[in-house]
């Protein structure tokens, strides 16, 4: 399937980070918008697109919990983790001042990293369901005292006056997205070689119930010579006081090593699964 035929999901309307980082990766692909993460990755299960673009973690924020549910409760793999620079910018109506700016409306992350921002400014927050929508409702007010903090992207898109730069407290803040398949091989030489290499793998372990399980579960990881990048807890929605753990490490699963890792782990794990094994280092910029 040559990349102009695919059909990638995403959640927000258009200019949200989400169609941003999707357009990087995929750029000669159709996008298409769904109202939330679990839209947009049912559409891959149903197999109605063929990926999905969400985001797993900022930098600055922290994990996208939503998403990790889906990851641990659904059928789709991960075949590849982008990084995305973020910067807020705040925009205003066409003719609208920074001075004349008593409201703004984004996503709570975002309102979160421009935080500071917000407090020596005495703006109000009012919440959007993204960035872009926040910038689409600012322009449908057309309220010179109403400011969405969003892309420079999304000003253009929707016709708004970008009133002040990189408003975000944090230079480095970097918004990470898992690209999600249903597990059918892409037919194109692109892709395949977008997504082939093995060289860092994401799982999710359910340990015993047994005193020492957890400790002995992330050193087996570490004494098959793999480095844990990310661990995490989350809680099994159906069961009280119940976690699994949701692990990124470096390295390949399908090797001798790898194999023998996983072998090891299963006298500590009730359950493990892979949500993926796929390259290191496909950065975006």
């Amino acid at each position: 399937m040559a990349e102009q035929n695919l059909q990638i999901a995403y959640s927000g309307v258009q200019g949200a980070f989400a169609q941003i980082a999707a357009g990087k990766i995929f750029p000669k692909a159709e996008l298409k918008s769904f109202a939330s993460f679990r839209q947009a990755y049912e559409e891959v299960e149903k197999h109605n697109c063929d990926y999905a673009v969400l985001p797993i973690e900022n930098s600055y924020a922290g994990e996208v919990a939503q998403v990790t549910d889906l990851l641990y409760g659904g059928t789709l793999k991960i075949v590849g983790i982008f990084e995305l620079p973020v910067v807020h910018n705040l925009l205003g109506t066409e003719g609208s001042e920074l001075s004349q700016i008593k409201t703004v409306y984004s996503h709570p992350q975002a309102l979160d990293q421009c935080s500071e921002y917000i407090y020596l400014h005495g703006f109000e927050k009012r919440v959007a369901t993204n960035t872009a929508s926040a910038a689409k409702e600012v322009a449908f007010l057309k309220d010179p005292s109403l400011a969405a903090i969003a892309s420079e992207e999304t000003a253009e898109i929707y016709g708004l006056k970008v009133l002040d730069r990189a408003i975000n407290e944090s230079e480095s803040n970097t918004t990470r997205f898992v690209v999600l398949s249903s597990g059918k091989e892409p037919e194109s030489r692109e892709q395949r070689k977008l997504f082939e290499r093995k060289e860092a793998f994401t799982v999710i372990l359910i340990v015993k119930n047994e005193a020492g399980a957890v400790a002995r579960a992330i050193t087996t990881i570490g004494d098959y010579g793999f480095n844990m990048r990310t661990l995490r807890s989350r809680p099994q929605k159906n069961l009280l006081w119940s976690y699994y753990f949701y692990i990124e490490g470096e390295g390949n699963l399908d090797s001798v090593t790898g194999l023998n890792m996983l072998k090891a782990l299963e006298e500590n794990c009730e359950s493990i699964k892979i949500l993926g094994n796929y390259p290191a280092d496909v950065i975006l910029t």
